[in-house]
């Protein structure tokens, strides 16, 4: 189930390695800050924010991350310069997590990642994203490089094929486009691209597909699926609908994701152990066929059920 022949790449970013073959590093959960709802706003976006909240939710983040082995990382949304230059200072100053810019537009990611540049932050960001429908690809790529931006993740999409094969055909385009300009980038990782919640096992199998085809470490935002399931919080309030979301995760965390779009912050208590609890599922499944435990002391497997492991070294 999880043996693949290909040699797997991996990626470190601000320190946080991910990739390899299943089973070898946890999956990374990237919990989004500063995106359109955040209660870091009390919606009022355009007046700061609440800065005492967003402390607490890094912090709250950066525990997580030491209890369970699950590395966080920072998705960091913004709509504007001004915007990443406020957020990105005032997360690395609390934070040592690595961290994404994001925005919707080309111009203000752009803008993010030179002010990245400037501050010497270069190895701790990657860049979300490059995409397949964005029309000037090519120039956003140029633009990139010219920055100097060293990780990059590719979202990979045909809205003509909406099967696992069309997030291949959408890998291979920005591939295309990379090559054509002559990029070269440190780190290159894949987000197959949510549709909904059960569609999610699409990216689990596309991710497969780009491993066994690229060895390209892997992700998606399952969180999309999740919270896009309206109707589940009409039928079981918040509490059904945070169990299902902690499911969907963990399932896309046991299944060829080296990374999780998780979603806001404010989520991670129920992320994170259920991802940790998916990865040590995930590496006991490979050691049931390669006779291979995580050789990390982090790993969720390791940090979490000591005495397991103990047990599975006398096997």
């Amino acid at each position: 189930m999880f043996k693949i022949d290909k040699p797997q790449k991996t990626c470190t970013v601000g320190g946080v390695t991910f990739g390899g073959r299943p089973g070898e590093h946890p999956s990374v959960v990237c919990s989004s800050i500063f995106q359109k709802g955040d209660k870091v706003f009390e919606g009022k976006r355009k007046e700061g924010f609440d800065e005492k909240l967003a402390r607490e939710l890094l912090l709250a983040q950066d525990k997580l991350s030491m209890e369970t082995g699950v590395p966080g990382m920072a998705d960091v949304v913004a709509n504007s310069v001004d915007e990443f230059k406020r957020y990105i200072d005032f997360v690395t100053s609390v934070s040592p997590m690595p961290f994404c810019v994001d925005a919707w537009k080309m111009k203000p990611k752009l803008d993010g990642a030179a002010y990245c540049a400037e501050k010497s932050l270069l190895d701790r960001m990657f860049y979300n994203s490059l995409t397949v429908w964005e029309p000037d690809i090519e120039t956003e790529i140029r633009e990139i490089a010219a920055i100097g931006v060293k990780h990059v993740l590719l979202v990979a999409f045909d809205p003509a094929d909406q099967m696992p094969s069309g997030r291949i055909s959408g890998t291979q385009k920005l591939l295309n486009a990379i090559e054509k300009v002559g990029a070269r980038f440190e780190s290159i990782f894949v987000d197959t691209s949510v549709m909904n919640g059960p569609a999610t096992a699409f990216c689990s199998v596309a991710n497969r597909m780009i491993k066994e085809k690229w060895g390209f470490p892997t992700a998606s935002a399952p969180s999309n699926g999740s919270y896009m399931w309206k109707k589940a919080k009409e039928m079981w309030g918040f509490k059904g609908w945070s169990a299902a979301d902690a499911g969907l995760e963990a399932l896309a965390a046991c299944m060829y994701h080296d990374m999780i779009f998780a979603g806001p912050m404010a989520g991670a208590p129920r992320i994170f152990p259920a991802v940790a609890m998916a990865n040590a599922f995930a590496a006991t499944a490979v050691f049931a066929e390669e006779r291979r435990l995580p050789s990390l002391d982090n790993h969720p497997l390791n940090r979490l059920f000591p005495e397991f492991v103990a047990q599975l070294k006398g096997m």
